[in-house]
């Protein structure tokens, strides 16, 4: 949490307001937002400065958030989620539908021995401890059920709707963990969620079914030589639905070069397997590898969508970044490895981002290290935007599904079409139906997998069985149950592309369509024909 944020966090708990002395200025400002024709970077500085009167100081926007929280339970104002909105800091936070909330684990041993990473006391693998999420780690001492209270009053106190939560668990290998520590630290951020503790990790998932933050995504990192059956098995009990994992290359020389530990192989057969699971596979790549060039990381990308075994659908870039104390930076100091300078960066990831299928969603195209610790190399922090840029004066487009998302733009669901895209996954026939606006924004999507007949299945209870791996509606977050109001969620999206999946089923010849839900999800795909199975809900088509 940076200063600012803390500042604003204390000023809030220590200094709320007072209804009874700060009413009349509250209901001021709070007019003006409301009857601003639009907001913008500065308007609400505006408005205060207008209903300021002698002696008096601006409100951080946390004090007015929750001012206007507290008049609409007092019965003085009538809730308008516009309004709310409209004093939100950081909207881009729950733009995609989820109020994602991220945890980092204790410092534990990495099986990998990877020369790139950085080895800090006291962290886990990889992590430093000024990255902005590391840093909340590190002061709520790696805790839990600690860490996610506060990043859900965050996201409150500065406007956001955090009913919808995707968790988040960072931090080393997860695989490498002990399955008790993995339990327990899973059943206290649930805890957390819930507003009150369990005994057991069940007694919490149950608890969240119904809770007001609900767990609608829960996701953990781990290496591709750590995927089997069995443990997979193991993440469904922990509720996991994807599944982060470091592929950095498609190379085996260059694996072998950076000391990876595993081969291209291995990772094709993490990847078949976690879609034979349902999960949604969420790829880490890396440019800038010791012994990659531009052209063999162009070459190295395209096999990310060639290769039918791979085909990720979400993706992460994180250039290799070049830090002191690890083999690479060893290997700089002898002359042996050099990072890509900007341009020659910026044009490569231009060249990447043109190629990627409409059915993935690309997350980062940098990592969030301060810049203070990159040797040599790119430090650009808003490195995305240099891309969009460059590709734009270019006319080159985007197609991922980012670069697609309604955001806040209003939808009427009676005018979007569904749009499918089909392809090959090697173990299953894969359909990513989505419906998109009349100028082809994303409003919502289902991934929909039908697994050959002769594969072998995750877990007994999936033989037969369809896959529904993820259903996603964009636009602003809402809490479950709250009305719509133009928005696009909650506009009936879902329902529509869940009954589309099982119409698309039956005709494929399934009598059984699964889906991989997460916890607090358990109860919208009741309501909509899904029973209990032990890992996964089942719909008898």
């Amino acid at each position: 949490m940076t200063t600012a944020n803390r500042q604003a966090a204390w000023w809030a708990k220590r200094n709320p307001p007072d209804l009874e002395r700060d009413q009349e200025r509250l209901l001021a400002i709070l007019r003006d937002v409301q009857a601003a024709p639009q907001i913008g970077p500065d308007t609400l500085d505006h408005i205060q400065r207008r209903n300021l009167r002698s002696g008096e100081q601006f409100w951080p926007r946390d004090r007015l958030v929750r001012g206007y929280r507290e008049l609409c339970a007092a019965g003085v104002l009538t809730f308008d989620r516009k309004v709310l909105r409209r004093l939100q800091r950081k909207p881009v936070r729950t733009l995609s539908g989820v109020a994602p909330v991220t945890v980092l684990t204790k410092s534990y041993p990495c099986p990998g021995r990877c020369i790139f990473c950085p080895t800090v006391k006291g962290m886990p693998k990889s992590y430093l401890p000024d990255e902005p999420g590391a840093a909340r780690a590190v002061a709520q001492e790696f805790d839990p059920f600690r860490q996610t209270r506060l990043r859900i009053e965050s996201l409150e106190a500065i406007g956001h709707d955090v009913g919808k939560i995707e968790l988040l668990i960072l931090g080393g290998t997860w695989s490498a963990y002990p399955r008790g520590y993995q339990t327990w630290f899973v059943r206290r951020c649930l805890d957390a969620m819930n507003g009150v503790e369990s005994l057991t990790l069940s007694e919490a998932q149950q608890r969240n079914e119904s809770a007001p933050y609900r767990n609608v995504g829960l996701v953990i990192e781990t290496r591709p030589d750590a995927i089997t059956p069995s443990h997979l098995r193991w993440l469904r009990e922990l509720g996991v639905t994807k599944v982060q994992l470091g592929v950095q290359s498609l190379d085996d020389t260059i694996l072998e070069a950076n000391c990876r530990g595993h081969t291209v192989e291995e990772t094709r057969r993490a990847v078949r397997l976690l879609r034979l699971g349902g999960f949604k596979i969420h790829v880490h790549w890396m440019p800038n590898l010791f012994g990659a060039t531009p052209d063999s990381d162009r070459a190295d990308f395209a096999r990310l969508w060639a290769d039918p075994a791979i085909r990720p659908d979400e993706l992460k870039i994180y250039p290799c970044s070049l830090l002191a104390g690890t083999e690479l930076y060893t290997l700089w100091q002898a002359g042996r490895y050099g990072p890509y300078d900007d341009k020659t960066l910026v044009e490569l990831l231009v060249a990447c981002k043109a190629t990627i299928p409409r059915y993935c969603r690309v997350n980062r195209l940098m990592r969030d290290i301060p810049s203070g610790n990159i040797i040599s190399g790119t430090t650009k922090s808003n490195l995305r935007q240099i891309v969009q840029r460059e590709m734009a004066e270019r006319g080159i487009s985007c197609r991922c599904i980012r670069c697609r998302e309604v955001r806040r733009q209003k939808v009427e669901p009676d005018d979007v079409q569904l749009d499918v895209v089909e392809y090959d996954a090697g173990v299953s026939r894969e359909q990513f139906l989505s419906y998109v606006t009349p100028d082809d924004r994303l409003a919502g999507f289902l991934r929909l997998s039908f697994p050959h007949r002769d594969v072998q299945p995750v877990a007994e209870e999936l033989r037969g069985c369809a896959m529904i791996r993820e259903v996603h509606v964009y636009g602003p977050a809402l809490s479950p149950g709250a009305g719509s109001a133009g928005d696009t969620q909650h506009a009936g999206l879902g329902s529509r592309l869940i009954d589309e999946a099982k119409l698309r089923a039956r005709r494929a010849g399934y009598t059984r369509l699964a889906v991989i839900s997460a916890i607090g999800t358990r109860a919208y795909y009741r309501k909509r024909g899904f029973a209990e199975g032990k890992l996964y809900q089942i719909c008898e088509l």
